[in-house]
């Protein structure tokens, strides 16, 4: 008899028993030590995309027990061919199953045995499965491309199985602390390759399918389930193994193959510079990546067989922006760095998520710094990181970076700026403060002695301690679990206050959080941290001393003890704390000291300052007038000085800063005195980058290229010289092009800008060229620039129609890419109030095109959440949300920074508003 593991109804329906054991967590009476799983796989057509399997588990008993509980979803479980055989006598001995029965809520199938299972014996559990190859992009699903000769779809199949989809490709004890060998057997039609984590084995024909066959993969090493992977498809590679490394491919649909040379060129570099940085050669024997036209996340580290969204592998000079290569270097360097921090070794449960992902974001810094130096890339990534870590956890509602998980749901959630951006940042100042050698000791120790198992964040600071005490990096009677805990274990980050005794020549120093809700009080920001504190005098002028010269400490109370610094220059000179933002925390100042900092800035010797730590002081400023703790008078006169700045990230803190402004300001009367503004700062460095001109090819440095693209994106937002007239001239250049499908003369570089400037000042028929434009291209890069600017246009049912479309199943905007398309209206000015009303009307459709992922959905709440100004609205929203909150299961945690992002946005117009465009007045 057949049982269909699906909804509780369902089970109803057929009789099936309900589980008694409803804990989170599997029970630990059994361990699986090796699955033999055998998968079949048909791709004939839409009407005939499916697979079943066998999966034959091998399982030691650690304690007697009447059952065996493991994960299944979504699988029809053929119950009447399940086995269960008792191994170690002379012969197998049979062991009967009773009965079955499921837990929906834990995705849990139970198998009663006629008689209890006993301790330290080994059986063989063996499943027969199957089900269809889904939509969703989770567990084992189906993806398509077009045929570029017959326009045909052609299917293959892929996995997704983190965090917890491996159960819907086979029955597993799908958690990560369950590691054990795989041997998977793919079987396809000969026609397809098939991929998985191990080198094929060996290939059969199938016993009774013509023309398919059975390939065997090798037997892999100890790992989790949701890092097993297969595909079969009918791509082919590109090989780059470098000399004594292991086999290196890249896969791609053939079509694609000339976009896979720059994947597979740096690919091969970064795993051996990861070997060196680790002391650890990579240990599988192969290892594959493969973009796959469907895919939700950007990239999935599987052992061995590494799968990408097509934008995060491929890569053409002829359609690809610099800044497009850039992100496909990090990624790549994101996902290999995985193999190590994850893969060897994996967190024991979800909670600790942050070990594999904080560490493969900072990791990959430094592998992409590694390949290209010339990119000057690490210390744009790393104060990138950090502000980021900054906008999220600001918040109330912020969450730690190790936090408890007690629900499979909640697990995505995890997945999020704070385990990565923040996650990433805390380990670059562990670094900083522990040195290069305690450090680098410590991970190799780490992962040396926790490899092919799992462990917890108490594991890595021991070995970082120990490391540290032998380097003399830390004094014994110090560790690094103490500093760290307060990082990972609590949310927030500190603003550290410094107020000078100018006389004295000291510095009273004090810590507590920082948040945007002004509303808070100061009782509940009083929290510690340890933070190591670096600084440096106007005199010194020592920026790349990133040591700590003291630090702020706790109490054993938890709380935080002032700190005094002694031998600080007279009141001429200003002091900077936080070198190179080694840490990361805000500061701020008494205001003589400010005021010393901004006579820098605006005078001739502003480059004496270090360029991070220029950045930081605009950032700092704009967030400190943001919560009404610094005039916005300051902020402005610091800004004066910017149109002699050459460096990208001071121009990136004002840009992102003046962004979130922008988006209140523009939908009230005083939009035009802002746009002013804006076109004054900007209009001195728009002719330094040459403007709108093509003088890519000229710029050495990646970080120069990347500073012409944001001035002059903001240049043809705020109309500042020629932009928006040379932009629509390029436009009019490729629409008379008698063959703009294959002839594009905008600049690579360019293409976003003059694609949305065309659009947004352009008629209807520009908007129809895009789109028919994008119906017709081929490389994803190109579909997702098309589809970003399309939402830019100022028409309302252009972009009702792109609202329609991005949820339409059967429709040219792949499913993937519906939260760029509806990003793109939101945040429009034109487009928001429809973005918003669309997203109000239609929540049940938007939630059962995503279901059962929860990722996109909580993606569209962050355009809506920024541009909700007055009291009345955030009500109206606030209501919505509670009156939907079934709906919204899964993304609670989203939900409530939502609100809160909301209602700091409404704070600041009531409060601030004002005084920023009084401010904005005087230096017109």
């Amino acid at each position: 008899m057949k049982w269909f593991i699906l909804l509780v109804a369902c089970l109803v329906g057929l009789g099936l028993a309900s589980s008694s054991y409803d804990h989170y967590r599997l029970p630990t009476d059994l361990l699986p030590r090796r699955y033999h799983l055998s998968i079949l796989t048909h791709l004939d057509g839409p009407e005939s995309l499916r697979f079943s399997g066998i999966v034959k588990i091998l399982i030691e008993v650690l304690q007697e027990t009447k059952n065996i509980t493991l994960h299944s979803k979504d699988l029809t479980i053929d119950e009447s061919r399940t086995t269960l055989t008792q191994l170690g006598g002379e012969t197998p001995e049979d062991v009967c199953v009773s009965s079955t029965a499921v837990n929906p809520t834990h995705d849990y199938y139970v198998l009663y045995p006629c008689q209890e299972l006993l301790t330290d014996t080994y059986y063989e559990l063996r499943l027969f499965f199957s089900a269809e190859l889904n939509q969703k992009m989770a567990g084992y699903y189906r993806s398509s491309y077009r045929d570029p000769v017959t326009n045909q779809a052609r299917w293959i199949s892929a996995t997704q199985f983190e965090p917890a989809a491996a159960r819907l490709a086979f029955p597993c004890f799908d958690e990560p602390n369950y590691k054990a060998p795989f041997v998977v057997t793919l079987g396809h039609h000969k026609k397809y390759n098939s991929l998985s984590n191990m080198p094929v084995k060996k290939t059969k024909p199938h016993e009774s399918l013509p023309d398919y066959v059975w390939t065997e993969f090798q037997q892999s090493l100890p790992m989790s389930t949701y890092l097993v992977a297969y595909s079969v498809n009918d791509f082919t590679h590109k090989p780059s193994t470098l000399p004594n490394g292991a086999l290196f491919r890249t896969w791609a649909r053939p079509d694609a193959m000339d976009h896979c040379d720059f994947a597979a060129e740096i690919g091969p570099q970064i795993l051996q510079y990861y070997e060196e940085l680790f002391g650890i050669k990579f240990p599988l024997p192969k290892i594959d990546q493969i973009a796959i036209p469907d895919f939700e996340a950007g990239a999935m580290e599987n052992w061995g067989l590494v799968t990408y969204r097509e934008t995060a592998l491929l890569y053409s000079n002829r359609t690809t922006s610099l800044e497009a290569r850039e992100n496909v270097a990090l990624v790549m360097a994101h996902e290999l760095a995985h193999q190590w921090f994850g893969n060897l070794v994996t967190m024991k449960w979800w909670t600790d998520l942050w070990l594999n992902e904080g560490f493969a974001t900072y990791v990959s810094s430094l592998g992409v710094h590694h390949i290209h130096p010339e990119w000057r890339y690490k210390d744009r990534r790393s104060v990138g990181d950090i502000w980021e870590a900054f906008r999220h956890d600001a918040l109330q509602s912020s969450n730690p970076i190790s936090r408890p998980i007690a629900m499979v749901s909640q697990i995505a959630e995890s997945f999020n700026v704070i385990s990565y951006k923040k996650g990433s940042s805390v380990i670059r100042m562990m670094h900083l403060f522990l040195g290069e050698e305690a450090f680098r000791s410590g991970l190799k120790s780490y992962l040396q002695e926790y490899k092919y198992e799992n462990a917890e964040q108490d594991n890595l600071w021991e070995s970082l301690t120990k490391a540290a005490h032998k380097n003399g990096a830390l004094p014994r009677t110090s560790d690094v679990k103490t500093i760290m805990d307060k990082w990972t274990l609590q949310s927030g980050f500190p603003v550290i206050n410094v107020i000078r005794d100018y006389a004295a020549g000291s510095a009273e120093i004090t810590q507590e959080r920082f948040l945007l809700d002004t509303e808070v009080s100061k009782s509940q920001q009083k929290t510690c941290w340890w933070v190591p504190l670096s600084y440096t005098t106007q005199a010194e002028l020592d920026f790349n001393n990133m040591s700590p010269q003291d630090w702020l400490e706790c109490s054993k109370e938890g709380q935080s003890v002032p700190k005094t610094i002694e031998g600080l220059p007279g009141a001429d000179q200003w002091v900077i704390f936080n070198t190179q933002l080694a840490t990361p925390y805000r500061t701020n100042y008494d205001a003589q000291n400010w005021d010393l900092l901004i006579k820098t800035l605006r005078s001739g010797e502003f480059e004496s300052i270090h360029v991070i730590n220029r950045a930081q002081l605009i950032d700092d400023l704009f967030q400190f007038a943001w919560t009404g703790d610094q005039p916005y008078d300051a902020v402005l006169d610091v800004l004066e000085y910017l149109p002699r700045e050459r460096e990208l990230l001071p121009w990136v803190a004002a840009i992102d800063n003046m962004k979130l402004i922008n988006r209140i300001v523009r939908r009230t009367a005083q939009g035009g005195l802002l746009r002013r503004y804006m076109q004054k700062l900007f209009r001195p460095i728009y002719g330094y980058v040459n403007g709108i001109n093509d003088t890519y090819a000229s710029i050495e440095h990646q970080d120069q290229v990347l500073l012409k693209t944001n001035i002059v994106s903001l240049a043809c937002q705020f109309q500042v010289g020629d932009c928006v007239p040379r932009a629509v001239e390029y436009f009019r250049q490729w629409q008379a092009d008698p063959n703009p499908d294959k002839n594009n003369p905008v600049p690579v570089n360019l293409r976003g800008i003059v694609y949305c400037t065309a659009v947004r000042y352009g008629a209807d028929d520009d908007w129809e060229f895009l789109w028919t434009r994008y119906t017709r291209a081929k490389g994803a890069d190109e579909k997702v620039t098309m589809l970003e600017s399309l939402g830019c246009s100022r028409v309302l049912w252009h972009l009702e129609q792109m609202l329609e479309l991005s949820f339409d199943p059967q429709g040219e905007i792949r499913r993937q890419d519906s939260i760029i398309s509806f990003d793109a209206v939101a945040e429009n000015p034109v487009g928001f109030l429809l973005a918003k009303q669309y997203f109000m009307h239609n929540l049940d459709l938007i939630h059962k095109f995503y279901h059962p992922s929860t990722k996109s959905m909580s993606r569209m709440l962050m355009p809506l959440s920024l541009q909700i100004i007055d009291i009345k609205d955030l009500r109206e929203f606030d209501d919505f949300l509670s009156r939907s909150r079934p709906l919204l299961q899964g993304i609670e945690e989203k939900v409530l920074q939502t609100l809160e992002r909301m209602r700091v946005t409404v704070q600041w117009k009531e409060q601030q508003y004002d005084l920023f465009n009084s401010a904005v007045r005087k230096f017109l």
